[in-house]
């Protein structure tokens, strides 16, 4: 097995670092973040980072990197407080990852791949045509990392749209069904597959 140790990590490549520490964790949620700027311009971005938070109330949150940069996801945040969230399926993680390209904020990443905008019930974000699971939601707060100068986003889920095959009796979601993708590192993408579910754990009797 290979060792690293803090030294050795602080001494590699910059693109080799970032791959690594950006794959050791495990696969992530992979997400297509829908905004709309001050001006109607639509965006939508890739995320790896969305996470839940909490069911009642229905709360999730994702990681902005620091804003050192111009951010459009942040931006049209601060100006309207919506976004969407969006599974991405697997025949879409080409125009998924092309999302990450740094268009000027008065362009639309929807312009420039296949993805199509999608509005909902008056919903000035846009979301993603075809996605699995669709998620109207509003920015509640959030939390610099100062470690980094990331920012926790923190987003309550107002509306859920998904597709009805995907939603088992008892409210379970199955995301395999969907075809739906995670993320591993920055630019890997891969299909899980349910292996099993389990009822609640209970500690054993002796």
């Amino acid at each position: 097995m290979r060792t690293f140790s803090k030294k050795d990590i602080d001494g590699m490549d910059k693109i080799y670092r970032l791959n690594m520490i950006n794959s050791i964790t495990g696969y992530k949620s992979a997400n297509l973040i829908g905004t709309q700027s001050a001006s109607g311009i639509a965006n939508i971005a890739v995320f790896s980072s969305v996470i839940h938070l909490g069911s009642q109330p229905p709360l999730l949150g994702f990681i902005l990197r620091p804003t050192t940069v111009p951010r459009h996801t942040y931006q049209n945040l601060k100006a309207n407080g919506i976004f969407s969230v969006n599974h991405i399926h697997a025949d879409q993680i080409a125009d998924a990852h092309h999302t990450s390209a740094k268009y000027p904020d008065n362009v639309s990443e929807f312009d420039h791949t296949q993805l199509v905008a999608q509005y909902h019930s008056q919903w000035p974000a846009p979301f993603v045509k075809d996605a699995p699971i669709q998620l109207a939601c509003r920015y509640q707060n959030e939390y610099p990392i100062e470690e980094n100068g990331t920012i926790l986003i923190v987003g309550s889920i107002e509306t859920i749209y998904l597709k009805e095959d995907l939603l088992m009796d008892d409210g379970w979601v199955r995301l395999d069904r969907g075809n739906i993708v995670a993320i591993n590192g920055l630019d890997g993408y891969a299909k899980p597959e349910l292996i099993e579910r389990f009822s609640y754990a209970r500690p054993k009797k002796v």
